[in-house]
This record gives C-alpha cells, structure tokens and sequence, in this order.
C-alpha cells in the first residue's frame, strides 16, 4: 500500500504538486447535484416569479465564475485556462427539485474535477439563495462527479451516471 500523499512531505507540511513533467491532455469532468424544493417553490420558479429574479441564469453565472475561480479557494489547487464551463438544469416535478450538472474541460496537466465540484456546488448554492426568501428548508443533495476523462488514469464514469446525464445545452 502506498503511504505517500501528493500533497504533503514527509515532515507534515503541505505542498503544491509539481505538474510541469506531466503531459498536457484534454481533460473534461461532470458533476451532479440536486437540489431539493417544495412544490410552491418550484411552481413561482418555473413561471420566474420569484422575489430575486431569474434563478437559473443566476446560477449559471455563478458556477461558471467559480469553476474559473476555484484555485482560489482550494489551497493546492492550480490555476487553470479552462476551455469550457456550462451548468445544465433539469427541472423535475416529483419529487420537486433541481438537478443540475457542470461540465468543465481544459487542456492542461491537471484535471478538472475541483472545477466541477466548485461550480455544481456554487450554483446549487446560488439556487438555494435566490429560493430562500420563500423556503428555508431547501436541501443540497447528491453532489457527485459523474464522468472524467483525461490525463493519466484515463475515463471514469460514476455507476448509473449515463443514464442520469442532463442533455448538453449545445456545447
């Protein structure tokens, strides 16, 4: 068993990996959350008639500039020039809720998981601030990533996530 950790050395203290000798592949990652509403919440936002304005598009904006941003909030992170970044919805009636992935691709040395952890949570979180005003008991649920691809351990694709997967909005 290995009992080395990336980002530590051997004294304890912490530190970036050193990703320059890796090579450079087209690195793509999607992850899930849903979020979950009451009934009367999901109605005033489907006919955008929620108190803080337009949700979606709200939390769009909000994942996409955090998975940008994202290396500034996890300490080890790299920064990195993403090629792309989208939050997808589907809006489900029973039980009532949000489901919403980020997909986020780069061609870089790193992935792109945090990326897409740090956008599906924040836009989720951005749901949950632009609902409050009406419901306070919303549940953030199931953040998972669904699919990577890239770099050297290659494809993993979540158990049940194809059959999961929220339609592309035309990326």
């Amino acid at each position: 068993m290995d009992t080395t950790f990336s980002h530590m050395h051997g004294d304890g203290s912490v530190t970036m990996v050193d990703v320059g000798g890796k090579a450079e592949t087209q690195r793509t990652a999607i992850v899930a959350a849903v979020v979950e509403v009451n009934a009367r919440t999901l109605d005033l936002l489907k006919r955008a008639a929620l108190p803080k304005g337009d949700v979606l598009t709200t939390a769009k904006i909000a994942g996409i500039m955090a998975a940008k941003r994202t290396w500034e909030l996890i300490p080890m992170c790299h920064p990195l020039a993403l090629s792309f970044a989208d939050i997808r919805f589907e809006i489900q009636d029973a039980p009532p809720s949000i489901r919403l992935e980020a997909e986020v691709r780069a061609t870089g040395r790193t992935g792109v998981e945090m990326e897409a952890l740090i956008a599906a949570q924040t836009a989720a979180a951005t749901i949950y601030d632009m609902c409050k005003a009406v419901q306070k008991d919303i549940v953030i649920r199931d953040v998972r990533l669904l699919y990577k691809s890239g770099g050297k351990s290659g494809v993993f694709t979540a158990p049940g996530a194809a059959a999961n997967t929220v339609s592309p909005s035309g990326s």
